[in-house]
């Protein structure tokens, strides 16, 4: 799923940017990143959940074949 990638990959750059910052002692800029890097690992979960999880009618379709056979 890409939007998993592009959630992911956002999440890291973000990530990076906040230790940067809180390394260079920019607390304005620091909590903007920090809240980036929360929003893109909230939607990382969110979309690496959908993608485990699947469609529930397609699984119970598969679940009444495998009964039937």
């Amino acid at each position: 799923m890409k939007a998993h990638k592009y959630w992911s990959i956002g999440a890291i750059v973000t990530m990076v940017g906040t230790f940067y910052t809180g390394y260079k002692g920019l607390k304005a800029a620091h909590k903007y990143f920090a809240f980036g890097s929360l929003i893109c690992l909230i939607m990382a979960i969110y979309s690496g959940h959908k993608m485990v999880s699947g469609n529930k009618r397609t699984r119970k379709q598969m679940e009444l074949k495998e009964v039937e056979e």
